[in-house]
């Protein structure tokens, strides 16, 4: 009876057991390729195979042969205003869509559908509105008196990277949008009434009944997004490369600039792991912040 009793506990582990094991298999692996190989002088334009330990070399060459600087700069840019942004904005249209308007429905299934474009094809197309003649966002902009640069918002330093943060801003704000929607539509009615007759409106109802209600959502939904930041690549292959020089470069271009064109594979190696522990204590820091009052 024991046994029995022991075997059926045990059921539901031996039942993930094999999807944990090849998770593992495709995590683990990968990770401790690159840890070895960061240590290596291996390119794969003078050899296929690894040509010796070099140490913490490649570490080093990180910084003095690749803008890695620049790209950490600009990726922290584009994902701590990108979230910013995108929530604020989120917030603005989930409560919008909470306040009883008519057509909602419509509105809802409108917002979720520049979520559903891949990446690739948002770039090319926010990459024809941003064209210098003809484009219309270019088009808009000069219309209201917006001083557009005469290379392109695109061929410019000063407004490259924000030109990326818009189209992904466009993509990505209808996410935090219907997820913040769910967190209000969450909200007991009777803490509402409560608050409503108790005096609470406009702001002081936001700000004291609102948010703090949908705050486990939101927290979970800004670290989830900013980690999708971090690793921006898509937006900026397609609309930049990177440019003008290293403008609009990214962590995420910049490692496959690295790896896939220079065929540098100790040296993008190591870049992996610098961003690895750059994203860990980032994310700690915000975990650390964001969830101490959380009760588990």
């Amino acid at each position: 009876m024991v046994s029995l009793f022991k075997s059926r506990r045990m059921l539901p582990y031996l039942l993930i057991l094999p999807s944990i094991v090849a998770l593992a298999s495709l995590i683990i692996y990968p990770m401790l390729f690159s840890l070895v190989n960061s240590f290596q002088n291996w390119n794969l334009q003078t050899s296929a195979v690894p040509m010796g330990f070099v140490g913490l070399q490649n570490y080093q060459l990180v910084f003095t042969t690749t803008p890695f600087p620049d790209a950490l700069r600009n990726t922290l840019i584009i994902s701590i205003a990108g979230t910013f942004v995108e929530f604020w904005f989120g917030m603005g249209v989930a409560l919008l869509l909470n306040s009883r308007l008519k057509g909602v429905s419509v509105a809802r299934a409108l917002l979720i559908m520049p979520t559903t474009i891949a990446p690739i094809v948002a770039g090319f197309l926010f990459r024809y509105m941003y064209y210098e003649q003809g484009g219309l966002i270019t088009w808009v902009l000069t219309q209201i008196g917006f001083p557009v640069p005469p290379q392109g918002l695109l061929g410019n330093a000063n407004t490259a990277l924000g030109a990326v943060a818009l189209a992904d801003i466009w993509e990505w704000t209808p996410f935090f949008a219907i997820v913040l929607f769910a967190g209000l539509l969450a909200i007991p009615e009777d803490i509402v009434e409560a608050a409503t007759v108790d005096g609470a409106s406009g702001l002081r109802m936001f700000a004291w009944i609102t948010l703090p209600s949908v705050s486990r959502t939101a927290i979970i939904v800004i670290m989830i997004r900013f980690m999708q930041l971090f690793n921006m690549f898509d937006l900026v292959l397609v609309l930049t490369r990177g440019g003008p020089g290293t403008a609009s470069r990214t962590l995420s271009y910049n490692l496959y600039q690295e790896g896939l064109v220079n065929y540098n594979i100790g040296v993008a190696a190591a870049m992996t792991w610098l961003i690895v522990i750059i994203v860990t204590v980032l994310i700690n820091m915000y975990a650390r912040v964001a969830f101490r009052n959380w009760e588990w």
